[in-house]
């Protein structure tokens, strides 16, 4: 006989996306297991189309509830909710597995009202609910969300002229280009426009799905507090009637409600979330990638990951012929294998140390492989370092984005900060070797796709920001010391020798 499993959360829709991957680590114990959720009636529409869920139960009450678990024959009941209510009714169900999570509900109000600290409280949420699964023999090694595992309820009808706000990093930008893809499979006839800094708009141009970027000239006209007026008239003559606005700041929403846009998508998360009409949940646990695209959920329930998602720049035929003449010129012929190394980063705790990055370039060389350093105007004095000590040939500052992407296509393998070019090669196809310091995999801004890898250390100061910072809190910047150019060298070479889209 099957296992037929219940789960009870019955909290705030942060709680209940959460709990998506207790659901796949059942599933993948248990292939033939029944998945019964008890949850909140206003959040069951977060768990529609779940694959891993089989049934959906809403919370009426306390009576009712223990009528439909009794009823239902479950073997198993995991609660993940952990209060009163909770423990009735896994007391009074009859249900013989029985499994609770550790809220830790003393040490965080000690930890809320006194400081007091405690080591339960480093966990995340996601593993104390893996933790839960324990007892019956199951494996919590799945901890990661994807697209597919919740929904965001209300369905909105189609839209003729559509708005997208991105104007944050290179990298934010490059995460927003599937976002437009998706958007013009779901919306084929319309209007895309996207709203963007003059320096990240050579993402967008030339886009088949962008018709028009529009920029934001923040440091300019736009600027100071009377600049987004300015825009917003201008954003007007526009006459858009759905603004999608990944970015999440407040300027961003408000840009959108003075535009007098009268459907504004956005993440629960936003500092501009109460001028958003819909807000789409945002989770730590997840790729940037795939969290932007659920913002397309209101205009097409059960949007799921596809195959193919994770590379979305074309060949630029015009720009790959430049590229190898450029190249040819510095004397790397077309046959030759080219990796391709950035060692900046806007962000000082970001960047792998220089004398480890010149090592790592002196042992492609011994190799016979040709390396060239990549970079913006800023990284040109470390790439400089690097070059001199050891002879990799330094583009660093003297490409432009599409030079640039022309590059990616013709790479090997990519050796990179958590940066914008990183997600550029991963775009490309290109094997992407990721070094991280400050920032972490569960931020998700990762190497997105199949084949790529990230080398990070395991601290307990990781990580220590969002960005990085201008230096190590703690004085130490183990994150990065810890990190051997042995290490990088080793993943290198294995990735090398790896066929394309092996993880």
């Amino acid at each position: 006989m099957a296992n037929n499993i219940l789960v009870i959360r019955l909290s705030s829709l942060g709680d209940v996306i959460l709990t998506a991957p207790v659901y796949k680590n059942l599933k993948a114990h248990w292939p033939d297991c029944r998945v019964s959720v008890l949850v909140k009636p206003q959040f069951a529409a977060a768990l529609i189309g779940n694959p891993d869920i089989d049934e959906i139960i809403p919370f009426e009450g306390l009576g009712t509830a223990l009528r439909k678990i009794r009823a239902g024959a479950f073997t198993h009941l995991l609660d993940l909710h952990g209060n009163l209510r909770s423990f009735l009714l896994r007391r009074l169900s009859g249900v013989a597995q029985v499994s609770t999570y550790r809220k830790n509900a003393l040490a965080r109000r000690l930890f809320v009202f006194f400081g007091w600290d405690s080591p339960s409280l480093q966990k995340h949420t996601v593993d104390r609910y893996l933790e839960a699964l324990a007892p019956w023999g199951v494996p919590g090694s799945q901890r990661w969300l994807e697209l597919g595992d919740y929904g965001a309820g209300e369905s909105l009808s189609a839209a003729r002229r559509v708005l997208i706000i991105q104007s944050a990093f290179l990298g934010d930008a490059l995460l927003t280009l599937p976002l437009a893809r998706e958007l013009k499979a779901i919306l084929p006839e319309c209007r895309l426009a996207v709203l963007t800094l003059e320096k990240t708009a050579e993402v967008f141009r030339g886009s088949p799905w962008v018709d028009e970027v529009l920029i934001d000239d923040k440091r300019g006209a736009h600027g100071g507090p009377l600049g987004p007026w300015r825009l917003s008239r201008q954003l007007k003559e526009k006459d858009f009637d759905l603004a999608v606005i990944p970015h999440r700041s407040f300027r961003s929403a408000w840009l959108a409600w003075l535009c007098g846009i009268p459907r504004r998508l956005g993440f629960a998360s936003s500092a501009g979330r109460f001028l958003l009409t819909h807000q789409i949940p945002f989770t730590w646990l997840m790729h940037d990638l795939e969290r932007n695209l659920a913002l397309l959920q209101p205009l097409k329930p059960g949007l799921k990951a596809r195959s193919g998602r994770s590379v979305y720049f074309s060949k630029d035929e015009a720009a790959s012929q430049a590229l190898s003449a450029r190249l040819g010129a510095a004397g790397i012929g077309p046959d030759e294998t080219i990796v391709g190394v950035h060692p900046g980063s806007a962000w000082p705790t970001k960047r792998w140390l220089p004398e480890r990055f010149a090592e790592l370039c002196l042992r492609f060389k011994a190799q016979g492989r040709r390396v060239v350093l990549v970079g913006g105007p800023q990284d040109a004095a470390l790439c400089e370092e690097v070059a001199g000590a050891s002879g990799a040939l330094n583009w660093a500052g003297k490409t432009d984005l599409r030079e640039l992407k022309a590059l990616m296509g013709r790479l090997s393998l990519f050796i990179t900060n958590d940066s914008g070019p990183m997600h550029m090669a991963t775009a490309s196809g290109v094997k992407t070797l990721a070094i991280f310091g400050p920032t972490t995999r569960e931020l998700g801004f990762f190497p997105y796709g199949p084949g790529h890898r990230v080398l990070e250390s395991s601290l307990a100061c990781r990580p220590c920001g969002l960005h990085g910072a201008r230096s190590c809190p703690e004085r130490h910047f183990l994150c990065m010391r810890l990190i051997s150019a042995e290490q990088v060298w080793a993943a290198g070479q294995e990735m090398l020798q790896e066929p394309a889209g092996v993880s």
